[in-house]
């Protein structure tokens, strides 16, 4: 029997949402990370992806298929499901994605920094001259 994915795998302070290195849509890294170590239902993945709506899970699930990193399988038994699995390109997408998420860690606080200048020079340019103190 396989480990249950952690509910908190990709908490809001996670590394992974704010890395600025896309790996297909927004949530498609998070996806290829959930299936590291095996086949998972789609409600498995909901856990650690409660964030992500069903539909957009739904949506990154066909464009990983599509592409070729994810293989989804139907197993038409007593109670029918299915499962996600990553394909052999989809396991070698594993190595950049730790690359990326290593990189992000190191730069973490050079982030947060440059995230936040942008929004408070963001949010004083949309003040009007009223507006400003």
């Amino acid at each position: 029997m396989r480990q249950p994915l952690p509910a908190d795998m990709f908490d809001e302070l996670c590394p992974s949402s704010l890395n600025p290195i896309r790996f297909g849509d927004k949530w498609a890294a998070l996806i290829i990370r959930c299936l590291e170590q095996g086949p998972r239902r789609f409600s498995e993945l909901r856990v650690p992806l409660r964030r992500v709506t069903p539909k957009v899970l739904t949506q990154s699930l066909r464009s990983l298929e599509r592409d070729g990193l994810v293989k989804r399988t139907v197993f038409a038994e007593l109670t029918p499901h299915v499962e996600y699995e990553l394909t052999p390109v989809g396991r070698s997408m594993l190595e950049p994605i730790a690359v990326a998420c290593a990189w992000t860690e190191q730069h973490w606080d050079e982030l947060l920094d440059a995230r936040e200048s942008y929004d408070i020079a963001t949010r004083s340019d949309n003040e009007g001259p009223d507006e400003k103190s």
